[in-house]
């Protein structure tokens, strides 16, 4: 069914936000047998760990002595596989209102509307949204010629292409363009027709190897650095045609721009759940620490999203949140159903449930 259907999809439970403590809360769902659908901003699970830290390594998950973010995700998503989530990726939760039933019907920035007993919120430090260049009427080239981080650039072969950024992901993507280091684009009729690295100044934040890569293309002749800001659009009618920079003397230059990359990175903003009546403090949700229970019935947080005394912004303890927070749905979204505590190193219906042994339904 299409996530722009008028009728809603409806679950057991909502999880909004796909990061750690978001998976594990589906899996912690998933043992009480509570279905549930979940939406994240992002384009793929895994949250900070994905777009902050993929490539670091964590020392802190139990029995794991040390995993990148990347591969902590990839447990995780391995460990939920059994509860068949429904992810709702690339979009945001908007609206959420309680209905006479005791459901919440819940909307979506891409239309996709769920009715859900029980929802998580499992945001993090809120969604993250891409830090964004500010221009007089760069509107109307979004998503044509203007990308930002987090979305698919148009096709650049025989165009010239400018690239803003500092960090790893955008040396790595004006790199790949210029066809460097064996990438895709190593055959010249795939190149763009020019690929242009601008900072507002020469120093980045990138790993010093990809600087030198990045320095060496440069001298090579495969792309070029610019030290400068880019400070209006020139266009030809609809269509973008080049980008004015200031460098760093005070004057000005044209730069031929047929695709800009806007490479800085995503930002987390609280968003849309600070319009939802839920009790704040500094920015985040008041829970109740025996359920993990927002002010509003039925709406749970956990993670780095909410706030009570003596909370450590741990993705250890978002695990044990999630827990709670489980427990405290199932009694929602099943009151005539007592919960029955059970371990998965005995219980026979978790390990049908798990897929270690055969259903008996």
């Amino acid at each position: 069914m299409s996530d722009r259907q008028s009728a809603a999809l409806c679950t057991d439970a909502l999880v909004i936000g796909a990061g750690p403590v978001g998976l594990f809360q589906v899996f912690q769902l998933g043992l009480l047998e509570i279905g549930c659908h979940v939406v994240d901003s992002l384009g793929e699970p895994g949250g900070q760990c994905i777009e902050l830290y993929p490539d670091k390594p964590i020392y802190d998950i139990p029995a794991v002595p040390v995993c990148t973010g990347r591969e902590l995700v990839e447990r995780l998503l391995t460990q939920v596989a059994p509860m068949a989530p429904t992810f709702h990726l690339s979009q945001q939760v908007t609206a959420i209102a309680a209905q006479p039933d005791g459901r919440f019907e819940v909307s979506t920035s891409s239309g996709t509307r769920l009715a859900a007993r029980a929802i998580v919120i499992a945001g993090g430090v809120g969604s993250f949204m891409p830090r964004q260049l500010v221009l007089e009427g760069i509107e109307r080239h979004l998503r044509r010629q203007v990308f930002h981080s987090g979305e698919t650039p148009a096709a650049t072969a025989g165009r010239h292409v400018v690239v803003l950024g500092d960090d790893d992901a955008a040396l790595g993507f004006a790199l790949s363009l210029a066809g460097v280091d064996g990438s895709t684009t190593d055959a010249t009729t795939d190149r763009p027709a020019s690929v242009t690295l601008m900072h507002r100044r020469d120093a980045f934040r990138a790993e010093a190897a990809t600087v030198e890569r990045l320095r060496a293309a440069c001298a090579a002749g495969r792309m070029r650095f610019i030290a400068g800001q880019a400070v209006a659009l020139e266009c030809s009618g609809d269509t973008l045609t080049g980008l004015t920079v200031a460098v760093a003397d005070g004057s000005t230059q044209s730069l031929r721009t047929d695709v800009l990359a806007v490479l800085w990175g995503l930002s987390p903003r609280l968003g849309p759940i600070a319009d939802w009546g839920l009790q704040l403090e500094r920015k985040q949700l008041v829970v109740n620490t025996e359920t993990f229970e927002t002010s509003v019935p039925g709406i749970f947080a956990v993670g780095d999203v909410n706030t009570y005394p003596g909370k450590k912004k741990l993705i250890v303890c978002g695990f044990h949140e999630a827990t709670l927070a489980a427990y405290g749905a199932a009694a929602r979204v099943r009151p005539e159903r007592p919960v029955q505590l059970q371990y998965t190193t005995t219980s026979p219906r978790l390990h049908q449930l798990l897929g270690v042994a055969a259903r008996k339904d």
